[in-house]
């Protein structure tokens, strides 16, 4: 589980998780300067916590969305099957509209809708949505444990291993994707070092992968997003890895805004380029990466800065001019050409993306 130092004390969290009727998870805006848990007390509260980062990160999100809906069969006020599935349904549709890229959202809620049509009566719906909710979130943790064991043999001692964005225990419930074999190989006594992307506008890598990695006492530096090239040019950066919020049957990967970048360079300096992702995260129904649906989110995260004062109070601050405007892509895609291999909770998938993702997944 996620250690936590809190007060000289380290304690053992998972990201989020379901009490009675209640959605708990770790509020991520608030990292890495508080630590504190948000409670969502009904459906669409826990679908606003997805719409505003308070969670975040593909399969976090997708475990949420699951939680959503068990919750929404939960605080149904009706014994009618008919009115009662009308309820959950439109709870879904509701969660489903709060973040379109990471496919791991959509694909839990599709699962714990199916799981309740199963059900002869109102009870026996609520309870396989709670059955269905739980175990989605316990595979995300047993994925991203494999993940990081599949994935630490990829590491070797000595290396500087570039990361981007977040994906680590806060992204995916416990482990990470991107930072599950770097806690794998760190486990195992290897000496590595960690360049941690800032990753504007939000600094997800600033903010929360920086802090994960401080709880495991995994020597990191925080790095701009530009100075990557720099330090795989001088030799400091033998691997990446980072994460993916969906991935096409092509190989083609939808990942933090930056990321194809961050592809383009290490090919160029002939640095493997690895994805991290449970196979939940891939999209049959996307031929390639033109047909994943790119978030867009607020100028305002270009525009302003978000911290705590010297004070610990939180404060926004205005960097861009007045009247300025920003655009404000929340992903890219990197083609497929750039990966190395996509590493899986079943193993390392290799080109040809294409013959071998389908191989995997009807595997």
């Amino acid at each position: 589980m996620l250690k936590v130092r809190i007060n000289g004390e380290v304690k053992d969290y998972h990201t989020v998780w379901l009490t009675g009727k209640t959605v708990k998870m770790i509020d991520q805006k608030l990292l890495p300067h508080k630590f504190e848990i948000y409670e969502a007390r009904n459906y669409r509260e826990t679908a606003e916590a997805i719409r505003n980062l308070t969670v975040r990160g593909a399969g976090a999100i997708g475990v949420t969305g699951a939680f959503g809906v068990a919750q929404a069969a939960l605080e149904a006020q009706t014994e009618d099957l008919k009115e009662f599935l009308n309820y959950v349904e439109n709870a879904a549709a509701i969660l489903k509209g709060t973040r379109p890229t990471a496919v791991n959202l959509f694909h839990a809620i599709d699962r714990c809708l199916s799981a309740i049509r199963g059900g002869g009566t109102v009870d026996e719906c609520r309870e396989l949505a709670v059955r269905e909710a739980q175990r989605i979130a316990d595979e995300d943790v047993e994925a991203s444990r494999k993940i990081g064991e599949y994935g630490k043999a990829l590491i070797k001692d000595g290396f500087g291993i570039l990361t981007h964005c977040n994906a680590g225990a806060l992204a995916f419930i416990d482990y990470g994707t991107a930072l599950s074999p770097i806690r794998f190989a760190h486990y195992e006594g290897k000496n590595i070092f960690v360049f941690v992307d800032e990753t504007r506008p939000i600094c997800q890598g600033a903010r929360l992968t920086a802090w994960e990695l401080l709880q495991e006492g995994i020597k990191h530096a925080i790095i701009v997003d530009n100075a990557a090239g720099f330090y795989m040019r001088n030799g400091n950066i033998q691997l990446v890895i980072v994460g993916g919020d969906r991935i096409a049957m092509n190989g083609d990967v939808a990942n933090k805004i930056g990321t194809y970048e961050k592809a383009v360079l290490a090919k160029e300096n002939r640095i493997p380029f690895y994805v991290a992702a449970p196979l939940m995260s891939f999209d049959s129904k996307c031929r390639s990466g033109k047909d994943i649906p790119i978030e867009e989110r607020s100028p305002e995260e270009v525009l302003t800065m978000w911290g705590a004062n010297e004070k610990g109070r939180f404060t926004e601050i205005r960097m861009a001019p007045t009247h300025s405007e920003a655009r404000n892509p929340a992903f890219d895609i990197t083609p497929a050409k750039y990966l190395s291999g996509i590493i899986t909770e079943r193993g390392i998938i290799k080109p040809p993306f294409k013959e071998n993702i389908s191989k995997f997944l009807r595997s």
